[in-house]
């Protein structure tokens, strides 16, 4: 086999790896600045999510006040909720699994499990949904959490 050829084919094999890192790289990502991840997501939020969060993401009323039930009403995930103070990783297991997997026992929630309903995929765009609507200081300090 001549050095060209050989050139050729590393050159080839590096070039495949290189765009597989790169497309593997963006699996399981949650970005808000993807227009098509946010589209999706917006779907997602409204079809699942909006009945108890609110479509402008403002949540129930009194969301910090306990029904005579004992749960929480739905918290907002705009700025002026929590959902902001928390990484990627634990907004998505909530969001999968429910609340009451990550609260004591004795926790009341209304927060479903969301697996077999919701592809991890239709879970992360929702996630981009709601992160796109942040104001970019609070987009900023939440990345900050991803990144510990």
């Amino acid at each position: 086999m001549r050095w060209g050829s050989v050139v050729v084919i590393v050159g080839l094999a590096g070039a495949i790896i290189g765009v597989g890192a790169w497309w593997w790289q963006g699996q399981g990502r949650i970005d808000p600045d993807n227009p098509t991840q946010v589209a999706r997501g917006k779907a997602v939020y409204d079809r699942h999510c909006g009945q108890c969060h609110g479509l402008r993401l403002q949540g129930e009323p009194n969301w910090r006040t306990r029904l005579p039930s004992g749960e929480l009403p739905a918290p907002p995930h705009d700025a002026s909720g929590h959902t902001w103070h928390h990484a990627d990783e634990y907004l998505f297991a909530v969001t999968k699994h429910g609340l009451a997997r990550f609260a004591p026992p004795d926790y009341k929630t209304n927060m479903p499990s969301f697996v077999g309903k919701l592809s991890d995929d239709d879970i992360r765009a929702s996630l981009a949904y709601i992160k796109s609507l942040w104001p970019v200081e609070i987009r900023q300090r939440q990345e900050g959490l991803n990144r510990r």
